[in-house]
């Protein structure tokens, strides 16, 4: 089989793969070393059980960014639970971001991709560094997988804070 071959064939494997068992997810939570007072943490993420962290390492290498981790279980379960992870925005741009625009997913997880690319914008253009832009950031994180409503939106010092959208300030939290 020639190289641009079985170059197709993982490539269409992981996107069955991720719709199957992938996530695009971005998490908001507190953190007091940042000038506002949160963190904005997008992920892509694939879990498998021990059995198939064979599965999790060709994606790794196919990629040749991210990590994998290991989730001990000690519940139910008979094995251990591995995590392919892509955390950095460098990472998302220059492999995670170009690859599913090439190659689209099928499922509703497309949404949650696309959604993702939009947050991820956002925190490139440091957008995340301002009052306005977390909220922007936090509505479009309800939006993505289970559409839990957001810790930072429904947190005291939010609530308080006035929304400078509608005076036309976008207060600076460098």
């Amino acid at each position: 089989m020639s190289k641009k071959r079985e170059r197709l064939d993982i490539d269409s494997w992981i996107v069955g793969f991720t719709d199957g068992e992938g996530c695009f997810s971005v998490s908001m939570f507190k953190n007091h070393t940042t000038k506002s007072g949160w963190q904005v943490f997008p992920e892509f993420v694939i879990a498998q059980g021990e059995k198939s962290k064979a599965a999790l390492e060709a994606i790794h290498k196919r990629f040749g960014v991210g990590k994998i981790y290991l989730n001990k279980r000690y519940d139910n379960h008979h094995e251990h639970l591995y995590k392919y992870c892509v955390r950095t925005i460098a990472d998302h741009h220059s492999v995670i971001i170009p690859f599913f625009k090439t190659h689209p997913l099928l499922t509703a997880k497309q949404r949650d991709f696309e959604i993702f690319t939009e947050i991820v914008e956002m925190l490139d253009k440091k957008e995340h560094f301002t009052d306005v832009g977390l909220r922007k950031i936090a509505k479009k994180i309800e939006q993505m997988n289970r559409k839990k409503a957001s810790k930072y939106l429904e947190s005291l010092e939010t609530k308080r804070r006035p929304q400078n959208a509608n005076l036309g300030e976008d207060r600076v939290l460098l």
